[in-house]
């Protein structure tokens, strides 16, 4: 089952239920923080019997705007191979600002400023209960959905500072694609989730969470020791190898570029990048 946030032809943000074939039936008014993967929005969404819209019909936004979002840097062991650094004993957490979120189809506006802007692939995980010091079962628990979202990352602002600013580099305005939808986690095995990045028709990461360091109940384990975690919150569990910024020669976005982030039982995240005016 796999929920969207989409708006109408009347400009109403509406809730749906994305169907196999692409159709979108209503499932009610939107969240003003979006679809949040309670048991009783799931609950809505399978119920949805509103109008149907098909493909084209509606436009996609991206389905919660999380009170915390949350990165996780240097989680796949290929991409801390390619960095040259040593597996961490600890995750590594930094936050996103949400005003960096977009939905699927928005354009990442690459900042003037900006000289190296890079693009990750990541599985998205978005909390379903309210969750403090989980053990492993509440960890797992807290699990109410999985989306894709690309970290989009701008190298200099992140690297440019003695001690890696990385809120900034990745919290530009459109740099946190988010989608297309929800997808329900009942059921899915978090450790054996396929995970590719396509850069304008290029593959450029193609992973599975099985090489995760730290796998996605540790991190709500760790992230929950002092902070609470609420219905909504999304934790982007991290990129694997093949980022622009640690090939020969290095692939920064551009102009023109299509990012495209796939993730099995998701379905594909397509984003278009411009540079600012």
């Amino acid at each position: 089952m796999k929920a969207v946030r989409f708006t109408n032809e009347y400009g109403e943000t509406r809730i749906g239920r994305l169907e196999d074939d692409g159709t979108i039936i209503d499932a009610g008014a939107a969240d003003p923080r979006g679809f949040l993967p309670t048991s009783l929005g799931w609950d809505a969404v399978a119920q949805a019997a509103g109008p149907t819209h098909q493909p084209g019909e509606v436009k996609l936004l991206h389905p919660v705007t999380p009170e915390k979002l949350i990165g996780i840097g240097l989680n796949y062991r290929s991409h801390a191979e390619e960095s040259q650094l040593d597996i961490p004993a600890v995750p590594v957490i930094f936050a996103k600002f949400s005003s960096s979120l977009i939905g699927p189809g928005a354009e990442i506006v690459i900042p003037r400023e900006e000289t190296r802007p890079d693009y990750e692939g990541e599985v998205a995980v978005v909390i379903g209960q309210p969750t403090y010091r989980a053990d492993a079962e509440e960890a797992r628990a807290a699990v109410g959905g999985i989306a894709a979202i690309n970290d989009v990352s701008g190298r200099r602002a992140q690297l440019e500072t003695p001690l890696r600013q990385f809120t900034l580099g990745k919290s530009f305005d459109t740099f946190s694609p988010l989608g297309p939808c929800i997808a329900w986690a009942e059921g899915v095995d978090l450790a054996d989730i396929d995970l590719r990045t396509t850069v304008s028709g290029e593959v450029m990461q193609d992973a599975n969470t099985r090489d995760l360091i730290f796998s996605v109940v540790e991190l709500i384990q760790y992230i929950s020791q002092g902070v609470t975690l609420e219905p909504g919150d999304v934790i982007a569990t991290g990129t694997p190898s093949g980022v622009g910024d640690s090939r020969k020669p290095k692939r920064y976005l551009r102009e023109g570029d299509t990012v495209e982030v796939y993730v099995e039982g998701v379905g594909t995240l397509s984003n278009p990048v411009r540079a600012e005016r």
